[in-house]
């Protein structure tokens, strides 16, 4: 399970010209899920993402976590994020989990993260327009098996 991760001042979601999903302080997440991905590497990155000190604090210093500062999450799903690009001009995502089973990962990801925090999402499988009003910025990579 791959994460993008950005410290935002605010993010909405839209399909169709539609806001489906919304937040102010928080984390925007680009989630994206491969063939190997299951219950384990939920828990991993949703506690990684919840706990991660990326907010500053009193000193300026990056040191509180999304709970310490009672940030919002807006999840979107984002299969590109397994896109291998290291041959030819044309990502490849062959790793890239599909169909049902990657919506329901996804969907138990967003539960997992719901126990936590206020959680907004995007629309599995839509083409969505994110808005994201970047924070810093701050943004990171972030993998369940740790490959980056």
């Amino acid at each position: 399970m791959r994460a993008v991760v950005q410290r935002v001042k605010e993010s909405k979601v839209e399909v169709d010209g539609k806001i489906i999903g919304e937040i102010g302080k928080g984390l925007n997440v680009l989630l994206g899920i491969c063939e190997e991905d299951d219950e384990k590497d939920i828990k991993y990155l949703k506690d990684k993402i919840v706990n991660l000190r990326i907010f500053e604090d009193e000193n300026g210093k990056m040191n509180k976590s999304l709970l310490d500062v009672e940030g919002e999450l807006l999840i979107i799903s984002q299969f590109t994020l397994y896109g291998d690009c290291r041959k030819g001009r044309r990502p490849n995502f062959m790793r890239a989990l599909g169909g049902v089973e990657s919506e329901k990962l996804y969907e138990k990801f967003v539960e997992a993260c719901k126990n936590e925090v206020n959680v907004q999402t995007g629309e599995f499988g839509a083409d969505m327009d994110v808005h994201i009003l970047n924070d810093g910025p701050v943004t990171l990579l972030l993998e369940s098996n740790k490959d980056f």
